[in-house]
């Protein structure tokens, strides 16, 4: 089973790093950091099939499970990054228990899902598809976004689905659909975000936030507050605030030279 899926199964957290650019030389890097999984975002960026293939090859090996935010529920692009490789899928906007079915369906062969099988790269272009086939419906990882009011009504539904290992909720996309955009910490917020986060636990669904903020505290409050699949920062997020730590530090060490 996948590291990630056992922590989860285990109520452990399972840290993930969130890539927005679609480059394997950047999956490899943070890759070598430790987190428990990877996410490539193929609902935001320009980042295709071809490319995320090309970023599986370079993790192979590394010890971390390469997950797609999928740009919707789309049971054709699950089937190629799943073929490609992923061992699970994020799937956006799942706002109805019919649209929870249809992502676990998308991710499992026959007969728990309707996923098409192949000599694909997962199963080593088919030399290993018995073995593949036989245990992947079991190590695959579902993860659905709950990130629209509607589902927050709807939660209880939603998590009631076979085959949904955790639920990631899309704190920016939530507080645009609650009229906050943006405003993560606003009570409304918090409300309903306690609100998905207590469905999960009815259900026995790994309850997922993405922390965006590098902030000091920020990613323990998370895990204090019972949240188990997480998403930590952006790729671009990193880089930023390093070349602004680096370049803040050489201004200020300038400018004590010059004064």
């Amino acid at each position: 089973m996948a590291k990630t899926k056992e922590k989860l199964h285990g109520g452990q957290p399972a840290l993930g790093g969130w890539m927005m650019i679609g480059h394997p030389t950047v999956a490899e890097v943070m890759a070598g950091e430790g987190f428990d999984w990877l996410s490539v975002d193929m609902e935001h960026t320009s980042t295709d099939v071809r490319a995320f293939q090309e970023i599986a090859m370079a993790v192979q090996g590394r010890g971390v499970d390469l997950l797609v935010r999928l740009h919707s529920c789309d049971a054709v692009l699950a089937k190629l990054v799943l073929d490609a490789g992923a061992a699970g899928i994020i799937v956006p906007n799942v706002n109805t228990p019919e649209e929870a079915a249809r992502a676990v369906g998308m991710a499992k062969f026959p007969p728990d899902g309707f996923r098409g099988a192949s000599f694909c790269r997962a199963s080593d272009h088919g030399r290993n598809f018995s073995a593949y086939f036989a245990r992947h419906n079991q190590e695959v990882l579902v993860v659905v976004m709950l990130e629209h009011v509607d589902a927050v009504r709807r939660a209880d539904e939603i998590l009631a689905v076979p085959g949904i290992d955790a639920a990631l909720i899309g704190p920016y996309d939530l507080s645009a659909s609650m009229g906050l955009a943006g405003q993560v910490q606003h009570p409304l917020m918090l409300a309903a975000q306690q609100t998905i986060l207590d469905a999960c636990r009815r259900h026995g669904v790994a309850a997922g936030i993405h922390v965006v903020s590098t902030e000091a505290g920020a990613l323990g409050r998370s895990i204090e507050a019972g949240y188990r699949f997480i998403a930590c920062g952006l790729d671009t997020l990193f880089i930023m605030q390093g070349c602004r730590q680096m370049l803040a530090a050489g201004r200020a060490a300038g400018e004590g030279k010059n004064g």
